[in-house]
C-alpha cells in the first residue's frame, strides 16, 4: 500500500504539468518588451507569462522577423503575438486582448537635423525608414505624401539613418533606447528624438482568428490580467522595468 501512495505521489507533478497548455508566442528582438537577453525574456513576455499562468497555460517562445511572426500568427501557425499595435487591417486578421502597456511612438533622426515632427503634413517629401510589417498608426499607413523604405529591423534603419540614406524612422521610445544603449557609444550620441510623438499606441496580445482556439486564448489571458493586477504580479513586474515606481 506505501508503495502505491508513493507511486501517486511521485506521479501527480506529471499529471501537473500535462495539464499545463502550451501555447507559443512568435516574435522579433524588441527590447525591452521581447528580448531573450534579458531575464524573462522582457517586460511583454513576462506580463504575459504571469497572466496565462494564471490560467493554466505556459508560453513558449520563438525568435523571428516581425513580418513572419505577423503572418504566422495570422495563419495559426504560431498561437501569440505578445507586442502588438492595433490596426484596422490587424483587426481583421487578429483578435486583440485588453490593453496592458503604452507604447509612444517618435521619429528617430539625425542629431544635426533641425526637424521636428508637427503632424503629418510635416513630412512632406522625407525618405522615412520602416520595419516590414509594422503597425505604426493608420493615418500614417494611408499617408502617400512621402517615401517609406522597408528593412526587417532597427539596426538597418540607424544605418541607413547614420549614412542619410533616410531622413528619419519612427520607433517606440523606450525600445529605442534601450537597443541603441547597445550600439557603439557614438552611435546613440549622433541621433535624436522628435519631441512630439507620431502614436501613442496601446500595447496587446493577439491571436489569429484562423486558429480555432482564439478565442479562449485571449479570454485567458484578460481573465489572468485581472488576476495578476489584484494579487500585485503586474506591478511588480512594471518596477522592474523602471515603469512605476
Amino acid at each position: 500500500m506505501r508503495k502505491l501512495l508513493l507511486l501517486a505521489a511521485l506521479c501527480l507533478p506529471l499529471l501537473a504539468g500535462a495539464q499545463e497548455k502550451t501555447l507559443v508566442a512568435a516574435a522579433d528582438p524588441y527590447p525591452p518588451y521581447v528580448d531573450p537577453q534579458m531575464p524573462g525574456d522582457g517586460l511583454a513576455m513576462e506580463i504575459a507569462r504571469a497572466a496565462f499562468k494564471t490560467q493554466g497555460y505556459r508560453v513558449k517562445l520563438e525568435m523571428m522577423p516581425w513580418a513572419r511572426a505577423e503572418k504566422g500568427v495570422m495563419d495559426g501557425r504560431f498561437d501569440i503575438l505578445v507586442d502588438v499595435w492595433r490596426t484596422e487591417a490587424r483587426v481583421k486578421e487578429m483578435l486583440f486582448s485588453v490593453p496592458y502597456a503604452v507604447s509612444k511612438i517618435k521619429f528617430l533622426k539625425r542629431k544635426d537635423d533641425p526637424f521636428e515632427f508637427n503632424g503629418l503634413d510635416s513630412l512632406s517629401g522625407k525618405r522615412i525608414g520602416v520595419i516590414r510589417g509594422y503597425g505604426y498608426n493608420d493615418a500614417f499607413n494611408a499617408a502617400t505624401h512621402f517615401t517609406r523604405e522597408e528593412v526587417t529591423g532597427l539596426d538597418l534603419n540607424i544605418k541607413k539613418l547614420l549614412l542619410k540614406r533616410i531622413d528619419l524612422t519612427p520607433e517606440d521610445e523606450i525600445a529605442a533606447k534601450v537597443f541603441m544603449r547597445r550600439l557603439e557609444p557614438n552611435i546613440a550620441e549622433q541621433l535624436d528624438f522628435t519631441s512630439n510623438a507620431l502614436a501613442t499606441n496601446p500595447l496587446y496580445v493577439s491571436a489569429g482568428l484562423k486558429n480555432p482556439r482564439h478565442k479562449e486564448i485571449i479570454e485567458a489571458f484578460n481573465k489572468g490580467m485581472q488576476t495578476i493586477k489584484a494579487d500585485g504580479t503586474l506591478i511588480a513586474i512594471e518596477k522592474r522595468y523602471g515603469l512605476v515606481k
